[in-house]
């Protein structure tokens, strides 16, 4: 049953971590959950993506800690731990504030490899992430300031990497299986991957005309969007650089369950469908967020958009969780979309036992 009750714009403006964060009021994730979306203690609902769960499960799950191996993230093939098989709380802590809004990401990825100790967990991460980004873009990137950037999701994603033990995804993070209870409640209620402020400031700066006093804000069409937790987050970024005013069309079937909606305005139709009678998407940025690997969505998706700019979140270590099962979403671009290329693949904050990345695809420049 989806939340009636529940306001996000209220949320956003009234959200502080003293409120809503377990790591800063001593609350239970239950109670900071059940409080943010005012969910009463009698709600049992049973929140479904990988498995099955409920808040009270959840909880009690979170309170096992190690038990049952819920914090082997760091694992080979044969599931034989690293050594050692858990990071330390500085190890997760340099992974956390790679995503905040003050750095600029290609400085902190390498300072976070210059500052890894030779054969730890933290310099296999480093290591990964470092050789996984690809940037051949100018000015997508924010770059190093202090700022502020109010984003729910992020805050309690931080969360679950103090409490679940997480460091940030490996090469070896392809062969995980298994994945915490907490992550079909952070579905249901922000969505399958958070957008941190790097990658909402990318989508915005691919919206912006080439031409501001003579052209028109790209629409963002954010096809499958969910519960829109992503369209929210853009329409409420903090626009800077003279930057205009986002237009972003949250269009999504409406067959997949959510418990919460942050956006009221969503377009029930199909995403094909919409290119189709839309121009293919011409002149609009095309948003995927986390598409199914599953029901040949995002193939037939990516064909049918007619415009420049391509923006992916999902998986990069080809586990298969999203857009392909068998490849990852950038080599099948290379294969299948020679008119585009890829111009940007950073990382985006994973939940434990997961890769994920933000990939931005552009039309090649034809010479005339």
């Amino acid at each position: 049953m989806a939340l009636r009750n529940f306001s996000p714009n209220a949320l956003l403006e009234n959200w502080t971590d003293e409120k809503y964060n377990p790591n800063h009021n001593g609350k239970s994730f239950e109670e900071c959950i059940r409080t943010a979306f005012n969910i009463p203690k009698t709600d049992d609902y049973v929140y479904r993506a990988q498995g099955e769960t409920t808040l009270a499960i959840t909880q009690r799950a979170i309170g096992g800690k190690r038990v049952h191996g819920m914090h082997d993230w760091y694992h080979d093939e044969n599931r034989n731990l690293n050594d050692p098989p858990h990071p330390s709380p500085d190890e997760i802590s340099a992974y956390i504030s790679l995503f905040s809004p003050s750095v600029s990401l290609p400085k902190a990825l390498n300072a976070f490899k210059a500052t890894s100790k030779p054969n730890t967990l933290r310099a296999h991460i480093s290591n990964h992430l470092q050789g996984r980004f690809h940037n051949t873009t100018t000015g997508l990137l924010p770059s190093k300031k202090e700022r502020a950037h109010t984003n729910p999701y992020f805050s309690h994603w931080a969360y679950s990497c103090d409490e679940l033990e997480w460091a940030g995804p490996w090469p070896n993070t392809v062969h995980t299986k298994i994945a915490h209870h907490i992550l079909p409640v952070f579905y249901h209620h922000f969505g399958c991957v958070v957008p941190t402020y790097a990658a909402l400031h990318v989508i915005a700066k691919l919206a912006q005309p080439a031409k501001p006093s003579k052209e028109d804000v790209r629409p963002i069409l954010d096809i499958g969007s969910g519960n829109g937790y992503w369209s929210f987050m853009l329409r409420n970024f903090p626009l800077v650089e003279n930057m205009k005013t986002l237009d972003v069309r949250p269009i999504d079937n409406g067959l997949s369950e959510y418990r919460v909606s942050w956006v009221g305005d969503t377009i029930r139709e199909d995403g094909v469908a919409y290119l189709k009678n839309n121009d293919g998407g011409k002149g609009c940025v095309l948003l995927l967020v986390y598409p199914q690997a599953t029901g040949n969505f995002t193939g037939p998706v990516l064909k049918a958009f007619k415009g420049d700019s391509i923006v992916v979140a999902g998986t990069q270590n080809g586990n298969g969780f999203t857009a392909f099962q068998d490849e990852v979403v950038d080599e099948w671009v290379e294969r299948e979309l020679k008119e585009f290329e890829l111009t940007l693949r950073m990382p985006l904050p994973s939940f434990a036992g997961k890769d994920e990345a933000l990939f931005v695809f552009q039309r090649r420049k034809v010479d005339k």
